[in-house]
């Protein structure tokens, strides 16, 4: 700190921090030091530390969760629900960078929710498909993608070779697919979740339950997505 500058330190060190943050030193979620450790670290005392934060806070750069710390803010991504919802297109219109990871491919039998969405038997095979959504390398969604097997017998072959659900379903002359229903409900994540979402199990998600259709109005995909809640606005639209 420059203590003959003319600038205030807690204004230095608020500059400071906010510097890291454009730098990607302090990524979005990223948990700041204690106060007394920032003091440390700038030489000054804990009064000019909360200066500097509230200053940060103000300006929605940093979030203060009371008995947890301080936060940089993550970013808000406007996700939007509609007849055509796809990931990639929402994700690229606001200027950011899309990455899909597949988790696992598997079968299994339907259970009433699924056969129900997919008008099918109940326990008649289905395919399963997990995924994760990041943007900018930060993890967004968890989803869940069930397919009937009837239907779509080559699934597994056919996504592997295209590498998304969009295309796959493009190969199966379902292009043109639609959501038909969309179910929000928020809860807290599970163990697991919360490890794949790097977020505190304390956190609330927001769960979407979803069922896509084909040109002939028959259901084509029944989809549960979890999203992290401090990331995403759900953009319902009419």
């Amino acid at each position: 700190m420059d203590r003959v500058a003319g600038l205030a330190l807690w204004r230095q060190i608020a500059d400071q921090i906010k510097g890291d943050i454009s730098k990607d030193i302090l990524r979005p979620g990223c948990k700041l030091p204690t106060e007394i450790l920032l003091a440390q670290q700038f030489k000054v005392n804990r009064h000019t530390i909360r200066r500097s934060i509230a200053e940060l806070v103000e300006e929605g750069l940093l979030k203060v969760e009371q008995g947890r710390g301080t936060f940089v803010v993550d970013y808000l991504v406007d996700y939007q629900l509609g007849r055509r919802t796809r990931f990639t297109e929402t994700v690229l219109k606001q200027n950011k960078n899309p990455i899909a990871k597949t988790l696992s491919i598997t079968t299994i039998s339907a259970d009433r929710d699924i056969a129900g969405s997919l008008k099918i038997d109940e326990k008649t095979d289905v395919f399963c498909l997990e995924t994760i959504r990041e943007i900018d390398n930060r993890p967004l969604a968890i989803g869940s993608h069930y397919f009937p097997k009837q239907r779509f017998p080559d699934l597994i072959e056919v996504f592997k070779a295209e590498g998304s659900i969009s295309n796959m379903l493009s190969k199966f002359g379902c292009g043109d697919y639609e959501r038909q229903t969309t179910k929000i409900t928020a809860r807290p994540p599970t163990k697991r979740e919360a490890s794949i979402l790097l977020q505190a199990r304390n956190r609330p998600i927001l769960v979407t339950e979803s069922i896509n259709i084909d040109k002939d109005k028959q259901p084509i995909e029944y989809g549960v997505a979890r999203f992290s809640a401090d990331r995403v606005q759900l953009v319902v639209e009419t």
